[in-house]
């Protein structure tokens, strides 16, 4: 039994930092999309720990949350559809052995979910389009350009973090 208060309890624990950071999304300006990023990195600790079935769980509870409590409703948006969900997605995808079918997968799921999250955010959100034109110009495909070359970045960051806390934290964890 020790065992599974022990699970629950730490499954509560990162969901909570996880949706305070997207509590936070509303304060911060650049939170609209660096909170969403840093909130399902948490969640690898999940995934690591306990699976991908406990991580789908807080995902879950922090995405609810978020719908009812976070202000950023466009931050919101961006972690379910992408960011909540693809440290789950990305354990994975890793189990293919080839690192270019790998890839494919990633930019694939990643493309698709920032679109859906952009035509969640017009559509239903009711975001106008003025607010994607820089001087004139409308720009969502020089952004989503730009998101792919970050997307890069951003899978080699959750890599070596998920590798640093396995080699640095999770001793630290679990030796009570």
């Amino acid at each position: 039994m020790k065992k599974d208060t022990f699970r629950v309890a730490l499954c509560g624990v990162i969901s909570a930092f996880a949706f305070m950071l997207m509590l936070l999304t509303n304060l911060i300006p650049v939170g609209t999309y660096a909170l969403p990023c840093i909130a399902g990195i948490l969640l690898t600790a999940v995934v690591v720990e306990f699976g991908w079935k406990w991580a789908l769980a807080a995902f879950a509870a922090v995405s609810l949350l978020s719908v009812f409590f976070a202000g950023d409703k466009e931050a919101v948006a961006y972690f379910i559809a992408f960011f909540g969900f693809y440290p789950i997605a990305k354990s994975g995808i890793e189990r293919i052995r080839s690192l270019v079918v790998q890839y494919i997968i990633k930019y694939a799921l990643f493309t698709v979910c920032m679109v859906a999250a952009f035509c969640f955010t017009v559509f239903v959100l009711m975001i106008p389009m003025e607010e994607f034109k820089i001087f004139g110009f409308y720009v969502p495909w020089a952004f989503l350009i730009f998101a792919e070359i970050m997307f890069f970045f951003y899978d080699k960051c959750v890599t070596i973090l998920v590798t640093r806390y396995i080699i640095s934290v999770r001793n630290k964890l679990f030796h009570f």
